[in-house]
């Protein structure tokens, strides 16, 4: 690994993790790049490999399984695959950046055991299921059937906070934002 480090973000969907990492990006001084996904879905539109995705045959990934080259994946369903190559990390932090990585809980629980010291784990929690629900209800673009299933599994996600180093609570999205800067920032700037 060179001199960049990682950052890994995890949250239950519609905390506001997306929003929260886009405002992150805008940082020069924080020196963040996305570190690029691979998976075995099908390219979608425009989408080119090495820029949105790696995309890989499912042998492919599975052999790269293997051979200890992810960080961390995850089999969504039977044969579609999802990963950080640990290759992927060595190329951003080779050039001096730090990688960003934006995880479900259980990848982000994999990169911190594996990197230790040289990742931080921040998790994103919604001030309350409740909440998580209201904003998803007000989202208004998934069924009440899909909005319950997202609450149950953030209920359970929430169950693994204390695994992360840094626990966000996203209440208001400006606060939250500065906050994450902050111990993000803390992070880069300590040896």
């Amino acid at each position: 690994m060179g001199k960049g480090k990682l950052i890994v973000i995890s949250a239950p969907s519609g905390t506001g993790k997306s929003t929260i990492i886009g405002e992150l990006m805008k940082c020069e001084q924080l020196k963040l790049e996305f570190s690029i996904s691979a998976t075995t879905r099908k390219p979608r539109g425009s989408e080119q490999h090495g820029v949105e995705y790696y995309f890989l045959t499912v042998e492919d990934f599975r052999q790269r399984i293997e051979r200890d080259e992810f960080a961390e994946y995850h089999e969504v369903y039977e044969g579609r695959y999802y990963g950080t190559l640990k290759s992927e990390i060595k190329r951003i932090t080779a050039k001096g950046k730090n990688v960003i990585l934006d995880l479900d809980v259980m990848g982000g629980i994999d990169v911190k055991r594996i990197y230790g010291k040289k990742a931080l784990s921040i998790f994103i929690k919604p001030p309350s299921i409740e909440t998580l629900r209201q904003r998803l209800l007000s989202r208004a673009t998934d069924s009440l059937d899909d909005i319950n299933n997202r609450v149950d599994k953030a209920a359970y996600e929430i169950s693994f906070a204390d695994k992360f180093d840094r626990c966000v609570v996203n209440d208001v999205l400006a606060n939250a934002i500065e906050e994450t800067k902050a111990i993000i920032t803390d992070f880069i700037e300590s040896k």
